[in-house]
This record gives C-alpha cells, structure tokens and sequence, in this order.
C-alpha cells in the first residue's frame, strides 16, 4: 500500500526519494508511533519531506490518498461530525434573516467583553450567549448578518472578526497550467536596458567590424540586456481568497517568470502594520509594513492581489482587523502605499458584475484611486497600460 503512497507523492512533483522512503518503513517497523492516523500524518512528514515548501503539495497528495479511512484508526468513531454540526445550526427564512440586528463594530466589542465576563458554561443555539448554531452575534455555527466567530469553520462569511489562529498556504510559483497568457499580457510592464559587463555577442556590429577590418574578425561584446522592472506584489491570502487559489497561483507562477525584480508578501484581507512571505511561519516572522515602504524606490510596480470582499470595519477602523488589533484602520496603509509607489493596481479575481454588490470593494476603489481592475486576460491588459504610465 505505501508505494503507491510514494508514487502519489512523486506523480503530486514532491522531490521524495527512495531512501527517505525506506527511512518511513524502518520507522513503522520499529512501531515508534501508536496505531494514529494523525501519528503516521506527522511520522510521513518528517521522514518524506525536507523542504516546507513542499507542506501543501504534501497535505493535498496525502489527503487524496488516504480519503475516506482515517475512521479505521479511531475506534471511538461512530457518528460523523458534520451530522452533529447541522443538528446544531438553525435554517432560517430570508425574513428571519432580515429581523437579525446589526450591533455595529463598537458596541460588538463592548458586548463581547460583557459576556466574557458573565457566561459560565456552553451554551448552544440561542440569541445571546457565546455558543454554536442560533442567531447570536458570537460564537459559531449559526447566522447573524455581523457577529464575531470564535472557532469552528466560516459558513456565512459575515463575520467581522475571527477569534482563532487561522492557518494559510502559500501559493504555488511553480504551476504552469494556464498561465501561458497570463505571461503574455504581464510583457506588456517589462522594460529592458543593456546593463552591467560587456558579456554578450553583438553579432550586427561584429559583422560591420570585421567587413571593415578587411575580413579580419573582429568581435565586439556588449552588456546583456536585461528587464529592469521592480515589482512589488501583495497577495491576500485565506478566507475568501481561498475561491481563487488556483487563479491566483496561476498570475504568481507567470509573475515569477516574466519579473526577475519580483518581490511579494502575503496579507489577508486588508494590509495593515505588517505582512510576511511565509504562511507556515505568519506568527514568527513578520516584517513591518513600515521598512517595507520604505525599502523599495518609487519606481516600483506596486500590485495588490485580493477580492476585497470584507467587512467594511476591516479597512475604515481602528481594530477592525478580522483576526488581530490593528492600531491603524487599513485605508491609512492603503494610502501609503500609494503615495510610496505612483506606479500601482489592484487585482481582484471576484467577477466585476458583482462588485456593485459588495460595499467593501467600492472603499478599496476609492483607496486605490479606482484603479482596480479584473483578474482576466483583459483585466490584467488594463492593468499593466496602467503601471505602464
């Protein structure tokens, strides 16, 4: 059976090889882990995969692999969980949606603290306390139009703010499918100069040197030439960004083709007082937002990728942040970045019939001097003769 687990992982294009392959039998054979499913996960990891890179190519081919047993390694499993999770969770009409108040981003906060203080025990269903399923404003598992979820998975996306620590992925720069136009339109931003050493064969003026060296050969060099473009790239990244991930991998992966000055980040939803470039490591290593601007000149190409579909308190408040205290709002870093950078779009893979819908996309709009366009072939056309000015 786990050789083809190990061919799975190869056909996924993980780099394993046949030793570290014999190192995870020797390790099962010397029964170091207890018969757990999550046990063998970790031990595979370890022993299989060297470069963290490759965790999320890793996690999708083991899922795949092994869909569908993980109930074999636990005997207490009897009742599947997401049955109990839709015993939990009320259906509501569209007109008891439409009775559900919205406190407001305030006084959410001020009556979170108050529950903090004053529930005892769990609670499920109800309109009150913090709890699963029911129409409160906290907990989750249920509906209410703006509420604060605290654990358990998004259904609704309504949330104003998460209370959890929320893990992402990177995106992958290696996909190569589609992408081929992708790196057609993105040519359009690249700008060459001839810079550094004289390496390169100027064929045209060895030809005319050597013609009028009475056919002596006499060969001239010059610098190679060479796409001088910056390009700052910020991707958003978790939540509902996770609609778009193969579209988004797909630009990244021709980005990181076409710009040899590419330099990107992640954040999620809004860009606030840091970012990072790793989302296993997101907690540990984050770089201020404020070296960032100021690390890169004002010719760069600045490109924000997200669908800026949020609360609109992420970007207008003061500890709106979804999943962390920002002590600024998010459209004071937005217009930073574009005083910093002249040169810059906004790249939004939600379809732009629906952007009239969604009131957090017209702020970004307006923060970016309406200068977002579509995540398309003619989207992003536009969006390069915009950096290109």
């Amino acid at each position: 059976m786990l050789i083809d687990f190990f061919t799975t992982l190869r056909a996924a294009g993980i780099p394993v090889s046949i030793r570290e392959f014999l190192l995870l039998l020797e390790a099962l054979e010397k029964n170091i882990i207890d018969c757990s499913f999550d046990d063998f996960y970790y031990l595979a990891r370890l022993t299989l995969i060297k470069d963290e890179a490759h965790f999320d190519k890793f996690d999708r081919a083991f899922a795949q692999y092994f869909k569908g047993i993980e109930a074999g390694f636990d005997d207490q499993a009897q009742i599947p969980l997401d049955w109990l999770v839709k015993r939990a969770m009320r259906e509501l009409s569209l007109e008891d949606k439409a009775r559900l108040e919205k406190f407001g981003y305030d006084k959410l906060m001020d009556r979170l603290r108050q529950l903090l203080e004053e529930q005892k025990e769990r609670h499920e269903g109800g309109s009150k306390w913090i709890g699963t399923g029911g129409t409160s404003p906290f907990g989750n598992g249920g509906y209410n139009p703006e509420g604060i979820r605290i654990g358990g998975a998004g259904t609704h996306r309504r949330a104003v703010k998460v209370w959890e620590q929320r893990s992402y992925r990177d995106y992958d720069a290696s996909r190569e499918i589609g992408t081929r136009n992708i790196k057609v339109a993105l040519r359009r931003l690249r700008r060459f100069a001839r810079e550094g050493a004289a390496e390169e064969l100027a064929l045209d003026d060895t030809i005319r040197a050597t013609a009028s060296n009475a056919g002596w050969l006499d060969l001239k060099m010059r610098p190679e030439r060479r796409n001088n473009t910056k390009v700052l790239m910020l991707l958003d990244v978790g939540g509902s960004m996770d609609d778009h991930i193969q579209l988004t991998e797909e630009l990244f992966s021709a980005a990181r083709a076409e710009f040899k000055n590419l330099s990107f980040y992640y954040f999620h939803n809004c860009v606030y007082d840091h970012l990072w470039r790793n989302n296993q490591r997101r907690q540990s290593e984050r770089f201020d937002t404020w070296d960032v601007l100021r690390t890169y000149p004002p010719d760069t190409r600045l490109i924000f990728v997200g669908d800026a579909t949020m609360s609109p308190y992420e970007i207008l408040s003061q500890g709106g942040a979804i999943d962390h205290y920002n002590e600024e709002a998010g459209a004071e870093w937005l217009q930073r970045f574009t005083h910093a950078f002249p040169s810059h779009v906004w790249l939004n893979p939600e379809p732009e019939h629906l952007w009239d819908y969604r009131q957090s996309i017209a702020i970004i709009r307006q923060q970016m001097n309406n200068r977002m366009v579509p995540l398309t072939l003619e989207g992003l056309e536009r969006g390069m003769r915009l950096l290109s000015r």
